[in-house]
């Protein structure tokens, strides 16, 4: 559990919201007194160099290896997320989408699909899961392991999907992939977006996911140097220099 001793005691207004949020794993500060606000239905763009403390962030957010909050708080929809464990950071609708996808041995496509649901979700059936995704439904009875990089992060992405999911953490999505389905991974979130569905996209391509987000922040040493929308990022090329090394 959180021991973060700040929290803010009652809920902004904000769809989601972090505020002085400052996470150590171990004796690593990495996560330090990070603010920012996402609107319903949004894609923000969390950027930054190698080591800036983005997957942290996320990590953070999603309460994945039960991060030391020493303060700040964390709300979804008004509901406190700071003071859960990870599971119970899931069940109130936050899906972390990790860059390794941590597809499970043994199963096939459909059977990673179902243990996503297992706690009786209400999140998207397999049809419109399959709609978005062909290429899972070709694959259904194909061990998920045995899949191409780019099939395998449909099919994390579809498990995120799975369940009751209202913001979804993406870390490093296009990671390895060849460029064609990186388009389809794009044609596919961009589809998700049009549902309502809130996301939080860690990318080492800062361009395509410029390209993809309404917004942006930009994160340096576990701090946020910037926020804005990511059309000024893309037309600003010092802060792409000093930040992003593009």
């Amino acid at each position: 559990m959180s021991n973060a001793s700040t929290a803010v005691s009652s809920a902004p207004d904000a769809y989601f919201s972090c505020e002085g949020l400052k996470a150590y794993y171990g004796d690593s500060y990495i996560v330090q007194d990070v603010s920012f606000s996402v609107n319903e239905g949004e894609i923000v763009a969390l950027l930054g160099r190698n080591g800036a403390g983005k997957t942290s962030t996320l990590r953070a957010i999603a309460r994945a290896d039960n991060p030391d909050l020493r303060s700040g708080s964390i709300w979804l929809k008004g509901e406190s997320i700071h003071d859960k464990q990870d599971f119970e950071a899931a069940l109130a609708g936050i899906q972390l989408v990790p860059e390794d996808r941590r597809i499970i041995p043994g199963l096939t496509v459909e059977e990673n699909l179902d243990i996503a649901r297992i706690a009786g979700s209400s999140g998207w059936s397999y049809e419109r899961i399959y709609e978005l995704f062909p290429r899972l439904k070709e694959r259904r009875k194909q061990e998920g392991t045995t899949l191409s990089g780019g099939e395998q992060q449909m099919l994390a992405i579809s498990r995120a999907l799975a369940r009751d999911i209202k913001l979804l953490l993406l870390d490093e999505p296009y990671e390895g992939l060849a460029p064609v389905v990186r388009h389809d991974i794009e044609k596919a979130l961009i589809e998700v977006k049009n549902t309502g569905i809130t996301t939080i996209l860690v990318e080492q391509n800062a361009v395509a996911a410029l390209k993809l987000a309404d917004s942006a922040l930009i994160l340096d040493t576990g701090e946020i140097v910037y926020s804005g929308t990511a059309a000024e990022v893309l037309d600003n090329e010092q802060l792409r220099h000093d930040y992003l090394a593009i």
